[in-house]
């Protein structure tokens, strides 16, 4: 058997992803037990910010390894370096000292579970993969047109028929479909927790809402009926600005949601509502003179607040896609609501400059997973595409930026609508390795922009993939 002190170790040949900010290998291996890993946690007088409590040094001697940091983020950060070796090394880690810190402290990954659902299983799987890519958000998308995954017990339609539609995929009259139950949600959620990731649920409103309208029909502009859709698209039914009634609903659903998820965010969703039906509803319109709107379009500016007002009442931190910022003249919006940009990184450089802290997720700088990984139709997805290197390329923040705007910026995601997503297996297979690529610019972004570097050590990271039984694309 070769002498394992005559292996000649590079930095690439570990395939740590993300790349640590400062890495040196040292002499000879660690041939223990991993079981023995010390941990030290280390006090500190001063409040950390979000990034110095991720921040770890690893130290790898031939007879320890030991992780240090002054918080428990930066342990387990740290744990999952050492795995990452593990998994690649197994009995013969090589020697090195690590310094790291993560330079974004929102490094996210959303799965949409309303075009297609998954199960829970999968969410835990998903879970593991993100934590070990030191992703610590889940964004998880619960509510849209195509289905409402949530129970609130006020309210039992919004699952009983909101969670079913037809199946567009077949001729006969399927129904598709699920919702998680509270004890599931709470096991999404305990694992998370102990992934040191935080979930962030969203509440899709005022659009995107056929799900909630076929449930409750009422709270629509014409009154319906109305049905969970089986097509994809944008669809002119939407939540009736002038009704009060709405705002009974969302209520028990904000009560519901603020007891199943104790992290502080939660998403108010907002893109892509149309005006059509408030253009020529009586009630909306009633509305909009009651306010004083020039136009109908800042009526959703009223629900974004309205809705956001709740959540801050019961301590949540709202978010928002970027259309929130339009139609805003009069109402404004509230200071606490975060803006999740998607249309490009404008929206984000716009709330950025409003005081607004900004998450970008940029639909045409590489953050949406659900476009085809290159440009043929062999390839499964939807008509946009991006390469890897296109999601390695991605940057929250901007050149022209200010230092006080960029400051808002709190980082980035990448996203997995799921229309054309039907099972599991394709989810992944769309997700890496481009999340891999993400995450790598989220945690270690200035100065990291030697793409071959990533893929030299993406080839090695890909057995790790493997091991975790991904499903994953294998090209450039």
């Amino acid at each position: 058997m070769e002498n394992l002190q005559n292996l000649k170790i590079t930095k690439n040949d570990l395939g740590l992803i993300p790349a640590p900010q400062k890495l040196d290998l040292t002499e000879g291996f660690f041939t223990g037990n991993l079981s023995d890993v010390k941990k030290t946690l280390k006090s500190s007088d001063k409040e950390l910010s979000p990034m110095e409590k991720e921040a770890y040094t690893l130290e790898i001697t031939p007879s320890s390894i030991e992780i240090t940091a002054k918080d428990e983020a930066g342990l387990f950060y740290g744990k999952m370096t050492v795995k990452q070796l593990s998994m690649i090394f197994e009995n013969k880690i090589p020697c090195l000292k690590i310094d790291d810190k993560p330079e974004f402290e929102w490094r996210g990954f959303m799965l949409d579970c309303c075009r297609n659902f998954y199960p829970v299983e999968f969410i835990f799987k998903i879970l593991d993969a993100i934590a070990l890519h030191k992703i610590n958000r889940f964004h998880w998308h619960l509510t849209d047109d195509q289905g409402w995954r949530i129970p609130v017990k006020e309210y039992p339609l919004l699952t009983e028929v909101g969670a079913w539609r037809n199946d567009c995929r077949y001729t006969w009259e399927e129904k598709v479909g699920g919702f998680y139950t509270e004890d599931e949600i709470k096991a999404v959620v305990k694992k998370a927790s102990e992934l040191h990731i935080t979930v962030v649920p969203e509440i899709e409103t005022p659009g995107h809402s056929s799900s909630v309208l076929a449930a409750y029909p009422n709270l629509g502009c014409t009154g319906g009926p109305y049905n969970v859709e089986s097509r994809f698209g944008i669809f002119d039914d939407v939540l009736c600005s002038g009704n009060d009634d709405i705002f009974p609903l969302y209520e028990k659903v904000f009560d519901t949601v603020c007891r199943l998820f104790p992290g502080p965010y939660v998403h108010i969703g907002g893109d892509e509502c149309p005006r059509t039906r408030w253009e020529n509803c009586p009630k909306c319109q009633q509305r909009k003179k009651d306010l004083g709107l020039e136009s109908t379009g800042e009526l959703q500016s009223y629900l974004t607040v309205r809705f956001a007002k709740m959540l801050e009442e019961r301590g949540k931190i709202p978010i928002g896609w970027d259309e929130v910022l339009e139609g805003t003249e009069k109402l404004g919006l509230p200071k606490s609501l975060i803006v999740q940009s998607w249309r490009g990184l404008s929206g984000g450089e716009t709330a950025a400059k409003l005081g607004h802290k900004a998450i970008m997720s940029p639909q045409t700088a590489g953050c949406y997973l659900d476009y085809k990984h290159k440009n043929t139709p062999l390839e499964p997805g939807m008509i946009g595409i991006t390469t890897l290197e296109k999601s390695f390329e991605f940057e929250p923040t901007t050149k022209e930026m200010t230092a006080e705007n960029k400051a808002n910026v709190l980082g980035g995601q990448g996203n997995l609508w799921t229309e054309c997503i039907y099972s599991s297996k394709l989810a992944e297979y769309m997700i890496f390795p481009r999340l891999c690529a993400i995450a790598e610019k989220l945690w270690n972004c200035e100065g990291n922009t030697d793409y071959n570097n990533f893929l030299e050590r993406l080839n090695i990271h890909k057995k790790r993939l493997q091991k975790m039984d991904f499903l994953f694309y294998n090209g450039n």
